[in-house]
């Protein structure tokens, strides 16, 4: 068939492929016939099928094309909220995992919120959601693993402490709704404490006084917080390390 120039009859074989579940053999079909129905009242059935059979195979590259193709083509088409949808689930579904480069997630995270914006009332609409939101945890993992890899290299290294503080601030001040901010928090009590055990006596006092303010904080917004054990240890230090100053300007 793939060899005989009888359109119509390519196009019937196809729609049966398709609707038996083959879409290897339908993708191939409809990728021969979609350019000799351009323009035609067909046309826009074909693309939205050779769009799909590109999605059903997890050729998510091209299905994320050819249904931004499709839409561009018939943007009247009842198909459209569809094809959106899929569009954005093929980007969705071209996500890596958090440790890598997050382009991708980017790039979906833009396309289901556009979904989302423009179809408030699609049948799709809560799956989006769903999607958006583990993307979004994703790429505030991400960000998280760097903060903490920022403040663990602080022990060998005492500018990554700096770089844990400002990663912290950061972090909290974009994800004000994150599953991770009081971890970020938390990081930053320790890693402002660490900085002001081993800074020169002069930068201590005022040292001190930030980690003192950062405890204050994770407890003001986490009054029983999960770290509870080691925000009391670390603010003993630094409590201790305050009255020690305390003490000086005393007897002075």
């Amino acid at each position: 068939m793939l060899k005989n120039e009888d359109v119509k009859a390519k196009y019937e074989l196809a729609e049966k492929f398709y609707e038996e579940g083959d879409y290897k053999r339908a993708n191939r079909l409809y990728e021969q016939i979609a350019p000799k129905y351009v323009g035609k009242p067909q046309g826009e059935r074909v693309m939205f099928f050779l769009s799909d059979t590109y999605f059903q195979r997890g050729d998510f590259n091209m299905a994320g094309y050819q249904f931004e193709r499709f839409i561009k083509s018939y943007p009247k088409s009842d198909k459209v909220v569809q094809a959106s949808y899929l569009g954005a689930k093929s980007y969705y579904e071209l996500s890596p995992e958090y440790s890598l480069d997050q382009t991708d997630t980017d790039k979906a995270l833009l396309k289901l919120q556009n979904f989302i914006n423009t179809y408030p009332d699609s049948e799709y609409f809560a799956q989006a959601n769903v999607m958006a939101k583990e993307l979004t945890n994703k790429k505030e993992r991400k960000s998280y693993e760097i903060l903490k890899q920022y403040n663990k290299l602080g022990e060998f290294n005492y500018d990554m402490l700096k770089s844990a503080v400002t990663a912290s601030d950061n972090f909290v001040s974009d994800n004000p709704g994150s599953i991770y901010r009081e971890d970020a928090l938390f990081i930053k009590l320790e890693a402002l404490t660490h900085m002001a055990m081993n800074s020169f006596e002069s930068l201590q006092k005022e040292r001190l006084t930030s980690a003192k303010a950062a405890y204050v904080n994770l407890k003001k917004q986490y009054p029983e917080t999960k770290f509870e054990k080691q925000a009391t240890q670390l603010n003993e230090k630094i409590e201790k390390e305050l009255q020690r100053f305390q003490t000086t300007a005393e007897s002075k």
